[in-house]
């Protein structure tokens, strides 16, 4: 299998916490949630080279609040991950900006989503697709997500409790495929589960530098473009073997 580079672009990974929430004030939860949203637009997304007006005008829709755990809902708009419990996490709204614009939806595709977590990027990316299928391993993650996602109006999203790499088929072969968890490399299987010139949004490498890339198959091919650094929790079957020392 080949891979070619493109860019890559830097980010610090940073955490909400517990403490952090405490340093937030209260939001007016009427028009102050609507500024503190088109501030998470126009100076974190924007500021990441994220230009795609369906993008932007997809992460002004779509509530994030509404996705993000209660303790944290007054962080909702802040440039952190959010935890999810279990050892998941939301990305920043950055990183999501940079994944949707590199995926280059038109409105046509059917999506794979690997990692449903909250369902916020379910959301986008069923608002950018055609059809979004999401796989969570998680039982509580999937239920309260498809219970939001369904809540919310977004039927064209199909929530499925499953283990992506535990033996997992999924019905015919996808345009795109999104993971929202880290592994080393890609799993060669997601590859099988894509049409010829597919997009496949990965986080590959080891903590704390791994790299965010899209893939995109071009004949026999797949080429790669670097995204941005990051630091997410592994995919649930794609951990790192442990290494004894003697």
């Amino acid at each position: 299998m080949t891979f070619s580079t493109g860019r890559f672009l830097h980010g610090q990974v940073q955490y909400a916490s517990d403490e952090t929430v405490g340093l937030i004030p209260e939001p007016d939860m009427s028009s102050n949630i609507e500024l503190a949203r088109n501030n998470m637009i126009e100076q974190q997304v924007r500021t990441w080279e994220v230009l795609d007006s369906r993008v932007l005008d997809t992460l002004g829709s779509v509530p994030r609040e509404d996705f993000v755990p209660s303790r944290y809902r007054k962080l909702a708009f802040s440039d952190l991950r959010i935890p999810l419990g279990d050892d998941q996490v939301m990305m920043k709204p950055v990183e999501e900006g940079r994944m949707l614009q590199a995926l280059t939806l038109t409105g046509s595709e059917r999506v794979l989503e690997i990692g449903t977590g909250s369902g916020f990027i379910s959301a986008c990316l069923a608002t950018l697709a055609a059809e979004v299928h999401s796989i969570e391993i998680n039982p509580r993650l999937a239920e309260s997500a498809a219970d939001r996602l369904s809540r919310l109006g977004y039927g064209n999203v199909r929530v499925e409790c499953a283990d992506a790499l535990g033996g997992y088929s999924p019905e015919g072969s996808y345009d795109v495929l999104v993971v929202t968890g880290s592994a080393a490399e890609p799993p060669s299987v997601f590859f099988d589960w894509l049409e010829r010139n597919g997009r496949l949004f990965i986080v590959r490498g080891h903590s704390p530098a791994m790299e965010a890339v899209c893939l995109t198959g071009v004949g026999t091919r797949w080429l790669a473009e670097s995204l941005f650094e990051t630091d997410l929790p592994r995919l649930i079957g794609a951990e790192d073997a442990p290494v004894f020392e003697f």
